[in-house]
């Protein structure tokens, strides 16, 4: 095998079944690809009472600035009904010109693609002037707690510094070329819960129904819109995704209703400033009447998940611009900047240095038959490897 060929590192990470929170052997395969080149590596196992131990990793070519990160993950979600794949999951075989497996698009192909686009650079180029850096986490399909997060503090504890940083998340929609993600929505979640009297269905003036009120807070979440969208970001949207009694009895009204919800948010607000919106939409609905005629405000509270997800753009022109260029040029369309989708770890490498991301196509990811084209391996490694030599000649300048 030679690092220079994204399709042998992938089956490579592919075969080690690292479905979170298992290292399954890559990021010790990883290891053995990024050694030979002169990468000094370090396995960094991160740990937190009630969570499972995670194997991160840490790779650095080079001791001086400027200093170019690629990030990523290798480990997986689970494969669901093995029965239903049409190729073993952990098999990496190749069909019609597809590679199948867990991991194949979301993220082991990127880092495959970037292992062989430096190794090439090597080749052609030798070393380059400045550092490379891989941070790669066991962590992020699970609770992202010993992950990233720790990964980037272990390491600049020890000094790391980086002025730029490349996330291989897929982040096409319908073919490479697509998008480059330049930020993320920030992510808040909370769960609501209100507290009524229980009684008699038929004697509705001795009880007070929770469901009234949950009713009234949850459709005050979900209107009016919270904004209308800002250049950089689409509108902010709010989600309620489970509304729960625990009432067996049809004839029982209930005494407690509860409703999670998840709100997707803009640069319009922070996570502070939506939080204390949120509140104000639910005591202005529950000093209402509508569902409750002639009853006192209802009784509720809110727990708010733990380490919301913060909005981000990031503005580094250097980087976005060698970004854009690599793509363009190998793939002959603009791609789109945007900051659509999920969260992803790059909202932890925002604090460290300017971030982007730039993958595969993501139309397979997490589900049964997950693939991606060889070619798309092979094209990805050439715009990661211009991206390389066209990102070290700009920030020499």
């Amino acid at each position: 095998m030679t690092t220079s060929d994204p399709v042998a590192n992938l089956q490579t990470l592919i075969r080690c079944p690292s479905v979170t929170p298992s290292e399954g052997g890559a990021l010790s395969a990883l290891d053995a690809m990024l050694s030979p080149l002169g990468f000094k590596v370090d396995k960094v196992r991160a740990t937190e009472p009630g969570t499972p131990d995670i194997e991160n990793l840490y790779a650095r070519l080079g001791t001086e600035g400027p200093h170019l990160m690629f990030a990523g993950h290798t480990d997986v979600v689970p494969v669901g009904d093995q029965a239903a794949w049409t190729h073993p999951p952990f098999a990496a075989e190749i069909a019609n010109g597809e590679l199948f497996g867990r991991g194949a698009v979301d993220m082991k192909g990127g880092v495959a693609c970037f292992v062989a686009a430096i190794a090439r650079h090597i080749e052609k180029h030798g070393v380059p002037e400045g550092s490379v850096s891989f941070l790669i986490t066991g962590d992020e399909e699970g609770p992202a707690i010993n992950g990233t997060i720790k990964l980037l503090q272990w390491a600049a504890e020890r000094g790391e510094r980086w002025d730029a940083c490349l996330v291989g998340e897929p982040t096409n929609p319908d073919r490479l070329g697509d998008m480059i993600k330049i930020g993320r929505r920030g992510s808040l979640s909370g769960k609501i819960t209100v507290h009524g009297v229980q009684g008699h269905a038929a004697y509705p003036h001795l009880a007070d129904n929770a469901v009234r009120g949950i009713l009234q807070l949850t459709h005050a979440l979900m209107h009016p819109p919270f904004d209308a969208g800002t250049d950089n970001f689409q509108p902010s949207n709010l989600e309620v995704t489970t509304v729960d009694v625990g009432n067996p009895a049809t004839n029982v009204v209930p005494a407690k209703a509860t409703a999670s919800f998840n709100i997707r948010f803009n640069d319009t607000w922070t996570a502070e400033s939506l939080q204390k919106e949120i509140l104000r939409r639910l005591d202005a609905a529950a000093a209402e009447g509508v569902l409750r005629p002639g009853r006192e405000p209802l009784k509720y509270d809110v727990v708010w998940a733990e380490r919301p997800s913060h909005v981000f753009l990031t503005r580094n022109n250097a980087l976005i611009a060698s970004l854009s260029f690599a793509v363009e040029s190998v793939t002959g369309q603009s791609p789109k900047l945007s900051t659509t989708g999920g969260t992803s770890d790059a909202r932890f490498i925002k604090d460290y240095c300017p971030v982007v991301e730039f993958g595969l196509v993501g139309q397979t990811m997490h589900m049964v038959d997950e693939r991606v084209a060889v070619s798309d391996l092979e094209q990805l490694t050439v715009i990661y490897e211009t991206f390389i030599e066209r990102w070290f000649a700009n920030a020499r300048l």
